[in-house]
């Protein structure tokens, strides 16, 4: 008889016409993880059926966080990977990511150090947006990014080593399958954007840690290139959600100050 192997991670990646990029996320998985796993593609569109992964239609563009909770439903697996579809995993680095999650055994998800394809460091463990911190970054980080303000919020300053964070790239996660469930997965009316903050805020404090050791590199932007403006009107709609609702008496303020930035933006912004 052959023997039952258990699952231990299903990776989820939620794809929208990806063309080669796909490929070469699937190709890295086998180096990046020495333990059994399942891959579960949602296609939000424009994807192709690829072998050796379960391939589950979303039947239109439904956003990342509600396409990865289409993608984690039903598995038996203990822990999920959810990443986009521009990634490389480095070897070793899925079995770092575990590893890790021995180490902090109350934490709850868990990120690599992302690298984008230049080779820089991606700022992908930040604290969770402050009244203070998220006025200042908004208001002086898409014309000034080393300001002191982005800078805390994005931790530029903090240890280069293992640490907790306020919330981690959803580009790429590990998350307790138990914890997933327990919070309802992503918010599903975060169509694009925050909803990784928002994931994290609801697992609560200490429930994410930032694992260097684990290192991914990614295509950021293939989404973005192709549409420039909607991505970033999506943008500025999710941060008035997540700080409407953290902050429900300022939402006026919000709206109106992210209105304007948006009309700044968009005026420089590519068709």
């Amino acid at each position: 008889m052959t023997p039952v192997v258990r699952v231990v991670v299903r990776v989820v990646v939620v794809a929208y016409h990806p063309g080669p990029a796909l490929p070469d996320l699937l190709a890295s998985l086998p180096a990046a993880c020495s333990v059994p796993y399942e891959v579960v593609v949602v296609d939000n569109g424009g994807t192709p059926e690829t072998p050796g992964t379960q391939r589950r239609p979303a039947h239109g563009n439904v956003g990342y966080g509600r396409g990865a909770n289409l993608g984690a439903a039903g598995t038996t697996a203990p822990w999920l990977l959810v990443c986009n579809q521009d990634l490389v995993l480095a070897p070793g680095s899925l079995d770092a990511l575990l590893a890790a999650a021995d180490r902090w055994p109350e934490a709850d998800a868990f990120g690599p150090l992302i690298r984008d394809p230049a080779g820089a460091v991606y700022p992908s463990a930040r604290q969770l947006p402050s009244l203070g911190r998220g006025i200042g970054h908004a208001l002086v980080g898409w014309w000034h990014p080393d300001n002191p303000w982005t800078r805390a919020y994005r931790q530029e300053a903090a240890a280069a080593g293992e640490r907790v964070c306020g919330w981690l790239s959803g580009s790429c996660l590990l998350v307790r399958t138990d914890a997933y469930a327990r919070v309802g997965g992503f918010d599903p009316s975060y169509f694009m954007f925050f909803e990784d903050v928002d994931l994290c805020e609801r697992l609560g404090p200490g429930g994410c840690v930032y694992v260097p050791s684990a290192e991914v590199h990614h295509e950021e932007g293939q989404a973005r290139a192709r549409h420039p403006r909607r991505m970033l009107r999506e943008h500025h709609r999710s941060a008035y959600r997540y700080l409407s609702r953290r902050y429900p008496r300022l939402a006026p303020v919000f709206a109106a100050g992210l209105a304007a930035r948006y009309a700044l933006l968009r005026a420089t912004a590519p068709e």
